[in-house]
């Protein structure tokens, strides 16, 4: 299985404005479309991540050295025009079948996050009227179905343990495109990846108490 969102790395963190012109390049040969997201290869909570909106060799460089802050290793991505629907996934113990949570979406408030805004730092810890989690995501069955089954087969794809949030897209048409796997999601009790086991049927605590049985008991 391959991710299928369209993006390159870039080792450029200790070359910023001679870089820039050459990561431009490649984003052409590559036939990226703006917005671009230029972020940390291994980094969290939307730290260092910047959009790029237009072809700009300086914002590229200041976009690469604040996501250098945190990776020396960059991303940049094409954005999508489409849903980020979040899936958790859960196996506690080692060898038992991966299970899937109904698929849930973060939703911006976009009077208070503006139009163009994206899930960015302060409108994930910041800012509580930003946004809030809707769990099952406003889709039809069929569709969170199709993300459930993208999200299992991403985790077996990955060989993965214990528990997973795997974010995937929903366009406009209906596609569902595997972004990323997150292998340490958040876990706070406004986190998305408890939210979504709580309506599925699995308390905070007790989604707690199956992944420290599964370390004991294994």
């Amino acid at each position: 299985i391959a991710l299928d969102a369209r993006t390159f790395a870039s080792d450029a963190a200790n070359r910023f404005g001679a870089y820039a012109n050459e990561i431009l390049e490649q984003v052409e040969e590559e036939k990226l479309e703006y917005p671009l997201f230029v972020k940390p290869s291994r980094a969290g909570s939307s730290f260092g991540v910047t959009k790029i909106e237009t072809r700009d060799a300086k914002a590229l460089a200041d976009a690469v050295y604040e996501a250098s802050k945190h990776d020396w290793r960059v991303l940049v991505e094409q954005g999508i025009d489409a849903r980020e629907i979040e899936c958790a996934v859960l196996a506690a113990r080692d060898g038992e079948e991966p299970k899937a949570s109904w698929p849930g979406e973060v939703v911006l408030d976009k009077r208070q996050a503006g139009e163009d805004q994206f899930y960015d730092f302060d409108s994930k810890y910041m800012d509580s009227a930003a946004s809030h989690v809707e769990v099952p995501a406003d889709l039809p069955e069929e569709t969170l179905q199709r993300v459930r089954k993208t999200a299992l087969a991403a985790f077996k794809a990955a060989d993965g343990r214990g528990l997973s949030r795997v974010d995937s897209f929903v366009t406009k048409d209906g596609r569902v495109i595997l972004n990323e796997i997150n292998t340490m999601p958040g876990f706070t009790p406004i986190s998305m990846y408890p939210k979504a086991w709580e309506a599925t049927g699995i308390s905070y605590s007790d989604l707690i108490t199956k992944l420290i049985e599964g370390v004991i008991l294994d």
